[in-house]
This record gives C-alpha cells, sequence and structure tokens, in this order.
C-alpha cells in the first residue's frame, strides 16, 4: 500500500469539493480549482476527509495512488493558504517591475522582457530585485517561476542572474591568468 496515499486528506472549514467521477473541483477563500485525476482511481469523501482508493495492485494502480492523493491534498492547500515563490535577481541593472498585464523585466538584453501573467497567478515586486508569485495552484505557480527564472539563469562565474530564494549557486573559479 502506498504511505502517502492511504492517508487521508483533510478538509477544512470553507472548503468544499464536489467530486464528479474522475472530476474534482475544490472551491475556498483563495479560489477555485479544478481537475481531472486518473480515472481509476477512487475518492471517497466522508465527513471532513477525502480517501483515495486504488482497484487493484498493479503496479500502474500502485503508482498513480499517491499521485492522486498529493495532487487533491495540493488543490486543499491552494484554496486555503495558497503557494508562494519568491525569486531573486542578481545584476548591475538587473530589474524586475510589476505591470498590470504581469511584470517587465531588466536582464541585461538590449531590450526588457514583458511577461504575462496567466490568470490565478499574482506577481508582486517589494523591491526591484525580488518578485513573489502567489496563487492558489503549485503547478501554476511553479511553471510562472520556472519561466521567469529561465529568460536568465544564475551563471557559475558572478552569480548573476534570476535564482529562487535560498537557491545556491555553484560558483567557479575565474581565469588563472598571470605568466
Amino acid at each position: 500500500m502506498s504511505r502517502i496515499g492511504k492517508r487521508p486528506i483533510p478538509v477544512p472549514a470553507g472548503v468544499t469539493v464536489a467530486i464528479n467521477g474522475s472530476a474534482v473541483s475544490v472551491k475556498g477563500p483563495k479560489g477555485e480549482l479544478a481537475r481531472v485525476l486518473p480515472a481509476d482511481m477512487v475518492l471517497v469523501q466522508e465527513g471532513a476527509e477525502i480517501k483515495v482508493q486504488r482497484p487493484s495492485d498493479e503496479e500502474r494502480h500502485k503508482a498513480m495512488h499517491g499521485l492522486t492523493r498529493t495532487l487533491v491534498a495540493n488543490m486543499v492547500e491552494g484554496v486555503t493558504t495558497g503557494f508562494k515563490k519568491t525569486l531573486e535577481i542578481t545584476g548591475v541593472g538587473y530589474k524586475a517591475e510589476v505591470k498590470p498585464y504581469g511584470a517587465l523585466l531588466s536582464l541585461g538584453f538590449s531590450h526588457q522582457i514583458e511577461y504575462k501573467t496567466p490568470d490565478g497567478v499574482k506577481i508582486t515586486a517589494p523591491n526591484p530585485t525580488t518578485v513573489v508569485i502567489e496563487g492558489a495552484s503549485k503547478e501554476l505557480v511553479g511553471q510562472v517561476a520556472a519561466e521567469i527564472r529561465s529568460f536568465r539563469k544564475p551563471e557559475p562565474y558572478k552569480g548573476k542572474g534570476v535564482k529562487y530564494q535560498g537557491e545556491v549557486i555553484r560558483r567557479k573559479a575565474g581565469k588563472a591568468g598571470g605568466k
């Protein structure tokens, strides 16, 4: 039995979960999320808990058991507390500006990069070198953070670029130089 899959998912007060076959929608104070889960998995709501059950001990059912439980748990957590990723921008003249459509990034190119945020994601910049991405969907928040980071990944010599908060960049020594 999957250790993750057999754990029940607690549903806090103020959150409603609608299960319609393999489609699940979760509604809470931070928004509403909907997803179609693997058809073989069975979701059962018992009071303030949701349990995921698998039909057999086949390898593919075992693989989907823990995944399905985690996806639903992330949906419940997203509509109650939300998810947040913080990016740090390092480099002379590198900065981010929040615009109504998303963010305007200056990352050392000859042009500025306009990033349009998808629905359900909010970008803020407490200061020009920090970008905070918030939303109810863990998948969407992570994707937006990865896309912004991909515009200028941190380089190993001076560490210039966009990195996740707390990410450690392995530094390299420069040229040895001399005769």
